[in-house]
């Protein structure tokens, strides 16, 4: 899933820089926290994680809902963090059948997963501030594979098939690598001081779907 998000007067100096990006990770590290707080919520219901299982487009719609509101106050203080860490706890609601099943049936894998998400972090973000490369050509074809990624995971839900399943999720690793890069090297020449909100949940969602992708593939290469 992606969301764009225009930008405003560019980063100038400095401290404005060093600021936007402490308040772009900062935000980016509790909608990370709170999308665990909705997940641990998500099993120990049951009952509302099988209506999550059971309806998964309902319950996308039902994250969207806030995030698309936060697009819109984005500059509206604190309206725009709170509905951002409303959209992460849905999310993490969301995401916990899949942590359950793999929880039960493959313990360990989570971790895994979440170990090789924070270390492609870590090293993707490093290279996207250190390079002196212009990525702003990455934006446009990013934006068509993520469209085409999204369209093709909607019709492979219809027709399941567990190795283009598999060859998705290695397609999603790419992509969102990809956008990470990209996202960074926007946080760090294009975003004005003031908005780390925007920037904060591009990021998140890098993240968000690098993870889930790799705990897929993680997954499937123990079974």
């Amino acid at each position: 899933m992606g969301v764009s998000y225009q930008t405003g007067t560019l980063v100038r100096t400095g401290e404005e820089r060093a600021t936007l990006v402490r308040r772009t990770y900062s935000l980016v590290l509790v909608s990370v926290l709170v999308t665990m707080v909705g997940a641990s919520f998500g099993l120990s219901q049951p009952q509302l994680m099988v209506a999550v299982a059971q309806h998964p487009f309902i319950a996308f719609l039902c994250a969207l809902a806030p995030l698309l509101l936060a697009t819109r106050t984005q500059a509206q203080f604190p309206m725009n963090i709170g509905l951002v860490f409303m959209f992460n706890l849905v999310m993490g609601v969301t995401i916990s059948p899949a942590l359950y099943y793999y929880g039960r049936t493959q313990p360990g894998v989570i971790a895994q997963a979440a170990v090789l998400t924070i270390g492609a972090f870590g090293i993707l973000t490093l290279y996207a501030f250190v390079s002196r490369r212009d990525f702003s050509a990455w934006g446009s074809f990013l934006m068509v594979g993520l469209w085409v990624l999204i369209a093709t995971m909607v019709l492979s839900f219809f027709f399941q098939n567990a190795a283009v399943s598999l060859w998705l999720a290695a397609v999603t690793v790419l992509l969102f690598s990809g956008l990470l890069v990209y996202d960074t090297w926007r946080l760090r020449n294009v975003y004005g001081p003031d908005e780390y909100v925007g920037a904060a949940v591009r990021i998140y969602l890098d993240l968000l779907n690098m993870f889930m992708a790799i705990l897929r593939l993680t997954g499937s290469r123990r079974n």
